[in-house]
Parts: structure tokens; C-alpha cells; sequence
């Protein structure tokens, strides 16, 4: 290493932090990281964020932990009465 680098003052870690993110470890079956994999690239955003999104909308909440006030489509009625229906 060259004498004119000083290090002495400097800092290990991120670069840069992300505000309201953690970085977590998680084991996702390969044919369903294929799946995001897929419509991700087919829609041109990222699989980590097509992740996220699926996440947050199985949660019921939207950007910033807002209820989600999209109409509400005879898909997700279904889905949700057969969910209600098995839980009962």
C-alpha cells in the first residue's frame, strides 16, 4: 500500500444505509424465486422489489403501512372468502 493512503480515520461497513430496511437471510423454494424471476424481468423492476410488493400486499398494507384503498377485484374477493372459508 502507498504511503499518501491513510485509512486511519476510516470506517468499515455499509457505504450507504437504507433507511427503513433490513437486510435479512431467507430460503424461498426455486420454482418460486423462478416465478418472480420471470414476471420481473418481464415487467423491467427488479425480483427483490416484486418480492417485497407480494409481501406487502399478502399483509394488507401498502408504502408506508397505509390499508390499501385499491377497489377491491372479484379475484381477491374470492380469495379471501376461500380463505375465510378454510379458517372457519
Amino acid at each position: 500500500m502507498r504511503k499518501e493512503h491513510d485509512f486511519s480515520k476510516g470506517r468499515g461497513g455499509a457505504v450507504s444505509s437504507s433507511s427503513g430496511k433490513t437486510r435479512i437471510t431467507i430460503m424461498l423454494d426455486d420454482d418460486i424465486l423462478e416465478h418472480f424471476h420471470a414476471r420481473a424481468e418481464a415487467k423491467g423492476m427488479g425480483y427483490r422489489t416484486m418480492i417485497n410488493a407480494a409481501l406487502r400486499e399478502a399483509a394488507g398494507k401498502t408504502k408506508g403501512n397505509v390499508a390499501d384503498d385499491r377497489p377491491l377485484t372479484t379475484a381477491a374477493l374470492r380469495r379471501i372468502l376461500r380463505e375465510e372459508l378454510q379458517a372457519a
